[in-house]
């Protein structure tokens, strides 16, 4: 029976990144030797006094339901972090924890966009930003910003997407899958074309501030740009920082009247957070941040190494990041001397003959790239970069 599914849904595709690491579990479950770089999720365990926190909250019995905003004691621990990293000052009204940061994007564009709303998202973007606007109706607009100018749109590129319908600003820096983050002289630039449109509500994901290894430091852009603190959403979440993806928890500071929208929106989703989750990241925000430090230095040694070996590669060109713990690699002219029509197909190639997982850049709005994920071992990059070398070498440069 061919059952319909709704025309929502059949706007938005599967994410792709999960696509790559579910292929690559299949592989692997079949015998086979493949290397998945897709996902992005540290090799790291959750610290030991994070795990030990939830291990607490289950034996206290703190194994209900909360509120669907979040438990005060992670609230607190949020608007702590919130003014200790990045000078911004929020009340609880103005705080909701969800079931990770995607959620929090999620609800976002639930609670804020309607029919034809526009939504300009930076390309390169997160495959799942697009999709998330169509899902609530809205359009998405992407600017896109190609290697020469660091993979980051310019102020001129903003002010050139904005039109009557635009509501939504999506922001991601340091970028994933680029790596880039923009400086708080880029962001002041952006910012000022912004100040110009009281309409556009701003979401910052700033998932990846911990990651992060610039001299000049990490800046959020109502940091930057204080004027825009009345009508800006700032995400973030402990999946990456602290090594806890599948605890599953993200947080936003905002406007209280958006906030509270955004919660209704849970409120008929997923209702509140995981109870224990919600224990252990208190811990995570509020305790030693040495283990965060240690997993970045980590990042950055990695990251080092693989940008280095994609240079290195024949037809294969790849920026430094700021940070994340991604690689976006140009590989148009590898492609190109190996036959592929796109980047799909390289991708399909590696896989298939270098036993090598990667995500094609066109799932990120940028063809004719490559996402690597370095968060795995040393071992096991170099493994992956040698497999992909040996193929590029004796089929580009034949």
């Amino acid at each position: 029976m061919n059952l319909p599914v709704s025309r929502r849904v059949q706007r938005v595709k599967p994410s792709p990144t999960m696509a790559v690491t579910a292929r690559a579990a299949r592989l692997k479950a079949q015998g086979k030797d493949v290397i998945g770089l897709g996902a992005g999720e540290p090799d790291f365990d959750t610290p030991e006094h994070i795990s030990e926190a939830g291990h607490q909250a289950i034996r206290n019995g703190f194994t209900r339901y909360t509120s669907v905003d979040g438990i005060d004691e992670l609230k607190d621990a949020i608007i702590a972090k919130f003014r200790r990293d990045n000078g911004l000052a929020y009340e609880r009204s103005q705080i909701l924890v969800s079931s990770g940061a995607k959620q929090t994007i999620y609800n976002l564009c639930m609670a804020l966009l309607d029919p034809g709303d526009e939504a300009i998202i930076p390309a390169p973007y997160w495959v799942s930003y697009p999709d998330m606007v169509m899902l609530a109706d809205g359009l998405p607009v992407m600017p896109f910003a190609g290697m020469s100018q660091g993979y980051k749109i310019t102020a001129r590129q903003l002010a050139a997407a904005i039109t009557p319908k635009t509501r939504l600003f999506l922001l991601n820096s340091p970028c994933n899958p680029t790596g880039a983050a923009y400086t708080r002289a880029e962001l002041q630039a952006l910012g000022d074309v912004l100040l110009e449109h009281p309409r556009i509500v701003i979401g910052t994901d700033d998932m990846y501030e911990k990651i992060f290894w610039e001299p000049e430091g990490f800046t959020s852009l109502v940091s930057a740009v204080p004027a825009l603190y009345p009508r800006t959403v700032t995400i973030n979440g402990v999946s990456k920082a602290y090594a806890m993806t599948g605890w599953r928890i993200g947080y936003c500071g905002g406007p209280k009247e958006l906030i509270a929208a955004m919660s209704t929106i849970q409120s008929q989703s997923t209702s509140s957070a995981s109870s224990i989750s919600q224990k252990a990241a208190t811990v995570a925000l509020n305790g030693d941040q040495s283990c965060v430090a240690k997993m970045n230095e980590a990042f950055k040694a990695r990251h080092d190494f693989v940008v280095h070996a994609l240079n290195s590669l024949p037809g294969v060109s790849c920026l430094p990041g700021t940070g994340t713990f991604y690689a976006f690699a140009d590989i148009s002219r590898a492609m190109a001397a190996l036959g592929c029509q796109n980047d799909g197909e390289f991708a399909e190639l590696l896989l298939n003959d270098a036993g090598v997982a990667v995500v094609p850049g066109s799932g990120f709005g940028a063809p004719g790239h490559m996402r690597i994920s370095f968060a795995c071992s040393m071992e096991t990059l170099e493994r992956a970069m040698e497999r992909i070398g040996r193929l590029l070498t004796e089929r580009v440069a034949a």
